[in-house]
C-alpha cells in the first residue's frame, strides 16, 4: 500500500449541496480502514485528506468519486506521499 495526499480545491462551481456526500464518502473510506486523516483548510478554500492506495491509479479511481469532485464543486490533486516516521 502506499500513501497518497488527496488536496481538494473549491471550484467556481462549488456546491454546498455536495458537502454531506463528501462526509458519507470519507465515512466509507475509514470503514474501510483507507483513510488515515482529513480536514478542511481554515480560509474556506477546500481540504486535504490522506488515503492508502494500491497505486495512484487506485487513488484516483477513489478521489473522483468524491461527490465534490464528481459535481464539480472541487478540483482534486494527488500526490504520492512518503511519510517519514
Amino acid at each position: 500500500m502506499y500513501t497518497y495526499l488527496m488536496l481538494t480545491m473549491r471550484t467556481e462551481k462549488f456546491n454546498q449541496e455536495h458537502v454531506a456526500g463528501h462526509y458519507e464518502f470519507l465515512d466509507r473510506l475509514q470503514a474501510e480502514k483507507r483513510l488515515k486523516m482529513f480536514g478542511p483548510f481554515s480560509d474556506a478554500t477546500g481540504g486535504a485528506y490522506v488515503i492508502e492506495a494500491d497505486s495512484l491509479e487506485e487513488a484516483a479511481e477513489i478521489g473522483h468519486a468524491d461527490p465534490l469532485v464528481a459535481s464539480g464543486s472541487s478540483e482534486l490533486t494527488i500526490k504520492e506521499w512518503k511519510l517519514k516516521k
